[in-house]
């Protein structure tokens, strides 16, 4: 079996004041794929290199607080690549992918934050960018290995995957540009949704996300915007889904996915 789990830490500091590290070393997962780390690599020596025993890769945003990601693992992987593009989005730690190599196969995972467009008008055109950016590289990759990408990829694609959703018809995360992308992924694009594959009809226990504002999460009015997202071959292999919310690290809680392989 390999556990993998998605995070949105919403900050590392925070996420792990707030007992991460405990419940990590309880769920045992083979690899943590965290988003929105919000620290540079002087924030991070010496602090959260590891956690509960597994080493973390990151890459870090150039901007202080902002944004970052990172892989904790308990493999050695046989290469890490940091960033896709080489401009814009690199320079915001959007992208790391630790690579699982041996003779017989090639296997990456993914760790990727896709930008917010909820700030403002320049946030949604950056967001636009960085999907036809991203699409191509994820295709050029299908081409080449196996991979398992996890994130937080702050779109909701269907009606039951989010509460409200005739009140955010316009609103950035659940705009039609943006879940059309998120069918060519997974039409076209050949990328399976491995949450919807194990629950293809659940609504309120798919959520990942609930806005600060109000009693949104005491209520449950979410959103589900965190995805393993596979190729088919690796999603074949899912066994078992989970969404942990007895514990809140930060305003989204860890998919956790069972898969039947070994690393």
């Amino acid at each position: 079996m390999f556990r993998l789990v998605s995070l949105n830490l919403n900050g590392i500091r925070s996420a792990t004041s707030k007992g991460l590290e405990d419940w990590i070393a309880q769920a045992r997962p083979d690899c943590i794929c965290v988003q929105e780390v919000k620290a540079q690599a002087p924030d991070v020596a010496g602090k959260f290199e590891q956690l509960a025993g597994l080493q973390g890769h990151f890459h870090f945003a150039e901007k202080k607080g902002y944004s970052g990601v990172g892989v904790y693992t308990r493999h050695v992987p046989s290469d890490v690549r940091i960033g896709f593009d080489g401009g814009e989005f690199d320079a915001e730690g959007r992208y790391v992918e630790l690579r699982f190599d041996t003779p017989a196969r090639k296997r990456s995972l993914i760790s990727c934050y896709f930008p917010s467009g909820s700030s403002g008008e320049d946030r949604q055109a950056a967001k636009y960018r960085f999907l036809d950016l991203i699409y191509p590289h994820l295709q050029k990759l299908r081409r080449q290995r196996e991979f398992i990408l996890c994130g937080d990829v702050n779109i909701a694609h269907k009606e039951m995957d989010l509460k409200n959703w005739k009140g955010n018809l316009k609103n950035s995360g659940f705009l039609p540009e943006e879940r059309a992308w998120m069918t060519k992924l997974l039409d076209e694009g050949g990328l399976v949704d491995v949450y919807r594959q194990l629950h293809p009809d659940a609504t309120d226990a798919a959520y990942t996300w609930w806005s600060n504002r109000g009693q949104a999460y005491a209520k449950n009015v979410g959103w589900r915007i965190d995805y393993q997202l596979a190729t088919p071959a690796l999603a074949n292999q899912a066994r078992k889904v989970s969404i942990y919310k007895d514990v809140k690290f930060s305003d989204h809680a860890p998919l956790t996915v069972d898969y039947g392989f070994s690393p």
